[in-house]
């Protein structure tokens, strides 16, 4: 599992693009305009933070080690993940999957409907 890997699956969810709104070294994944990914370019090993639902969010830390508060971001909504260890593939699909849905879920019924997604 590498950088290229992880951009290309957050960029195969629809309506996502990338961006660098912060600066250099930060890439950024966003759909309708938020985030729902960033990779901080500069960290060895590979991280990556991801929204999540708070109670999920929780337990995710707790099975996991890897899995921490969100770095510079909303502890209760975001989940840092060093990629490395016993982190599976899967897994890290699974955990994009749903801070990509969370995203979605929070955007306007408008900006859903331009960017033609589901609920």
């Amino acid at each position: 599992m590498n950088i290229e890997n992880i951009t290309n699956y957050c960029l195969s969810k629809k309506g996502a693009i990338e961006d660098f709104p912060f600066d250099e070294e930060t890439l950024v994944f966003k759909v309708g305009g938020k985030m729902f990914a960033l990779i901080p370019l500069e960290k060895i090993p590979l991280q990556i933070n991801l929204k999540c639902d708070p109670e999920k969010a929780i337990e995710l830390r707790e099975q996991n080690e890897n899995v921490q508060p969100g770095w510079h971001m909303s502890k209760k909504y975001w989940n840092t993940i060093t990629v490395e260890g016993n982190i599976r593939w899967s897994d890290l699909k699974e955990w994009i999957d749903h801070s990509y849905n969370e995203v979605v879920k929070g955007l306007s019924k408008s900006v859903r409907e331009k960017l033609n997604l589901a609920k």
